[in-house]
């Protein structure tokens, strides 16, 4: 990974900062774009003395916010010209509905509208960098929850008969649905998108909940769930590994392939999808190579 410049979002905790660390360790300049600056400076300095590679820098951003998305990707580029590695990572489950500051449902905008938004925002230079280095690489994570999403388009921002457990299960529909239809987008270009489950990882998911929700997600990560660093495996993997390069549109679980639910093959789905998303965002139509 020397000489690479990779993105990882939502990584001042869990897999995130794991994935964060582990690519610095192999030679990448890390970007991390999280939204606490307090963390976002102790998880760098922590990575850096940990690595010893001083190459690795922060962006303040708060993802929910489209605002946000497009001042994090405007000083990205402002300093670089180059992006082989993606990593589209923060996300986050509520237990009751809300509102982003744009007016859209907050898992939807965190966990969906910020992968897409930000992608979108970063593409031209990850498709010059794949131009001139020979790849670059998208990597979405979702989760297994993905097989109980179902996508509601007449009621999309989830304004009726909110459950949290299953619009986190849409949102994560989502993210596979949109790594497919990129995919296909992006033949051609060198530039690849992958979707990949990272296991139930013990990261203080659904720790921003209050109540029961809290305290059973709590108890069931203490009891049951895997290291961040055994969730950050395939994250790793499809950001570095020669083995996968090349390959795209797929759905991994534990480094390996897997099938993904049959809703999330629906090409129907997928471009309604992709064009409510354009809606929302404000992003003009991506052009294909």
């Amino acid at each position: 990974m020397n000489g690479k410049v990779v993105i990882v979002t939502g990584s001042t905790n869990g897999i995130g900062e794991v994935t964060a660390l582990e690519l610095a360790r192999k030679g990448a300049e890390v970007v991390l774009i999280s939204r606490s600056q307090g963390k976002l400076e102790n998880t760098v300095s922590k990575i850096k003395s940990e690595t010893g590679n001083d190459n690795v820098s922060y962006i303040q951003a708060d993802l929910s916010s489209m605002a946000d998305i497009r001042k994090a990707a405007e000083q990205f580029l402002q300093s670089h010209n180059r992006l082989d590695v993606l990593v589209n990572n923060a996300g986050a489950f509520f237990s009751d509905r809300k509102q982003s500051v744009d007016g859209n449902e907050m898992t939807m905008a965190l966990n969906h509208l910020n992968y897409f938004l930000l992608t979108h925002l970063l593409l031209d230079t990850l498709k010059q960098t794949a131009s001139e280095n020979g790849e670059a690489r998208i990597v979405n994570v979702s989760s297994s929850a993905h097989r109980g999403g179902n996508i509601n388009f007449d009621d999309f921002q989830a304004e009726n008969g909110y459950s949290g457990f299953g619009r986190y299960s849409e949102s994560k529909l989502m993210n596979v649905l949109f790594t497919y239809d990129l995919a296909r987008r992006l033949e051609g270009t060198n530039v690849t998108a992958n979707v990949l489950h990272p296991g139930f990882v013990n990261t203080g998911f659904g720790m921003n909940n209050n109540g029961l929700v809290k305290i059973a997600l709590d108890l069931i990560q203490k009891l049951v769930a895997l290291s961040p660093e055994k969730g950050a495996e395939t994250n790793i993997y499809l950001a570095s590994s020669p083995d996968v390069k090349g390959v795209s549109g797929k759905y991994w679980d534990n480094k390996q392939e897997k099938e993904s639910n049959s809703a999330s093959h629906n090409l129907e789905t997928q471009k309604r999808l992709w064009e409510l998303s354009e809606e929302l965002t404000g992003i003009k139509p991506l052009q294909t190579a």
